[in-house]
């Protein structure tokens, strides 16, 4: 019942102009990521296939890196639902402290304030959780083809554990320090799980997922101070 009435504090906040000033902020920040991933990989497959190809009875065809790169485009467009997760994890991570701060100044105003991070450590919790949540979805990619009736439910899981643990972490660890912030997420594991499946649901949803970390973060600062 708890996780019911934090998902309708934060829902009820979307509309709170520093919430509004993020999403702005990250949405920019995530087409970017996005455009140079997309960039690299173009880059990339310009660098490895050659100009022309020869073939028996018909010689040069120059058309075939055209085709290849075309067929790219198509991949990428399929894989930006995956791409769209670490990369909006990764970006809102810049802005979590104002999003936690917005929601404990609107729902918990008797709290003292935190003591702000060093701008270099919030880019390095940023670029470390959008490097696991990468690094984990680019294993199953393998799994999303090898089981493709499972791929939904394997990304569902998966992807609600990471954000679940991820965000609850770095939430709890503006008050309590990380080395305290991982004991209580640990002892509160089941919770946070389901929390973050409810969160994974909808990021297959183009547009919509580019509110999920935003709603995630509102979220798991209401659960912090809940079970705290």
């Amino acid at each position: 019942m708890g996780l019911i009435v934090d998902f309708g504090r934060a829902l009820g906040q979307m509309g709170d102009p520093r919430f509004l000033r993020v999403l702005f902020g990250s949405l920019a920040l995530t087409i970017v990521a996005l455009a140079l991933v997309f960039w690299a990989v173009m880059l990339t497959l310009g660098w490895i296939l050659p100009g022309t190809v020869t073939l028996p009875w018909v010689g040069q065809v120059s058309f075939v890196d055209d085709l290849v790169s075309w067929a790219a485009v198509g991949l990428m467009l399929a894989l930006s639902v995956f791409l769209m997760v670490p990369v909006a994890a990764g970006v809102v991570g810049f802005f979590l402290d104002a999003i936690a701060a917005a929601v404990e100044a609107r729902h918990y105003p008797a709290l003292p304030p935190v003591t702000d991070l060093p701008i270099g450590q919030q880019i390095g919790d940023a670029l470390r959780f959008a490097g696991i949540v990468a690094g984990v979805n680019i294993v199953a990619f393998a799994l999303y083809l090898a089981f493709p009736p499972l791929a939904p439910v394997i990304f569902v899981l998966l992807n609600g554990y990471l954000l679940g643990r991820e965000y609850f972490q770095l939430v709890a660890a503006r008050r309590l320090g990380f080395a305290a912030a991982t004991a209580m997420g640990k002892r509160h594991f089941w919770r946070i799980w389901i929390a973050g499946i409810l969160m994974a649901v909808p990021l297959t949803i183009p547009i919509l997922n580019l509110f999920v970390p935003i709603f995630g973060v509102a979220v798991f600062t209401h659960q912090f101070h809940r079970l705290s």
